[in-house]
């Protein structure tokens, strides 16, 4: 199979052969390659990863894979969106190519090997989803290797997952440069994320207040709130909203994610948050 030119306005490579030959073409013309993988069902805030991206390369490739190994047998693969052909048409003028592999592709018969990164994978999302991270190294590792780019952004919306790939990254000596793109937030301050299409109009409700609390809980701290207190006191707050658990709100070291034993910042630190409305699952988080 050779890439496809003509279903959309850029071309879709679907095979590791299809994708590294268009890259090598690339690199003899002495060209820099971004890479911004995703799982499709884009919205503004893959689409200003993309952009980020452009500014840092010549060529951009944007994967659309839903990576089946990071979804644990009771979550929502095969809910999960699907909408290429829409993602293509958002990404014409912006990308140059889309790798868009199947499973067999990715994890062919036989396939074997899981890249699992310890310490920053383990808190918070780690604890809720333990088998979460090893699928997401294991993907973005193959997704860096297959295409060997210069530069690979991601959202720091998934903050846990930026620092695990960072590890990893540096860990494996994989010569890319990870770069993390801002949140991108709907104008009540909601994270865009492709599960929002789950949210019925009063959990979209109730969902925009969540960064409000977050924020709040945030300040309250960097002003000299013990940690536990104004966590405990901010997820309370949620539950208030309708939310119907909430998994973790937490301070963490930003880059480490180790807590803070004496209940106050005393480095770079990040708030997070997982709760859970109806049947939809938020993550957020934000700079303390």
């Amino acid at each position: 199979m050779t890439i496809d030119r003509t279903s959309y306005s850029l071309p879709v490579a679907r095979m590791v052969a299809d994708l590294r030959a268009e890259i090598a073409a690339w690199r003899k013309a002495g060209l820099k390659i971004a890479l911004v993988p995703t799982m499709g069902a884009l919205h503004e805030g893959h689409l200003s990863l993309v952009d980020l991206a452009r500014t840092k390369a010549d060529r951009v490739i944007v994967s659309i894979f839903v990576n089946p190994t990071q979804f644990a047998p009771h979550e929502d693969l095969d809910a999960y969106p699907r909408t290429e052909k829409a993602d293509a048409e958002r990404l014409a003028g912006r990308a140059d190519l889309i790798f868009a592999p199947s499973a067999a592709e990715m994890y062919p018969t036989g396939f074997s090997t899981k890249v699992s990164v310890a310490g920053v994978s383990e808190p918070l999302e780690g604890q809720f989803r333990p088998t979460h991270f090893a699928g997401v190294a294991t993907v973005v590792s193959k997704l860096l290797l297959q295409s060997l780019p210069d530069i690979a952004c991601f959202g720091e919306k998934d903050w846990q997952q930026l620092q695990v790939i960072r590890r990893m990254v540096a860990d494996l000596d994989i010569p890319v440069e990870i770069v993390g793109g801002a949140i991108m937030r709907e104008a009540d301050g909601l994270a865009m994320s492709s599960r929002n299409v789950y949210l019925s109009s009063e959990e979209r409700k109730a969902a925009g207040q969540l960064n409000v609390i977050l924020r709040e809980t945030a300040e309250k701290i960097a002003k000299g709130a013990i940690i536990p207190d104004a966590t405990r006191e901010g997820a309370d707050r949620i539950r208030a909203l309708g939310f119907d658990h909430v998994d973790y709100l937490e301070v963490r070291d930003a880059s480490s994610l180790a807590s803070f034993p004496s209940g106050r910042v005393t480095a770079p630190a990040r708030i997070l948050v997982a709760a859970k409305i109806g049947r939809t699952r938020l993550i957020d988080n934000m700079p303390v």
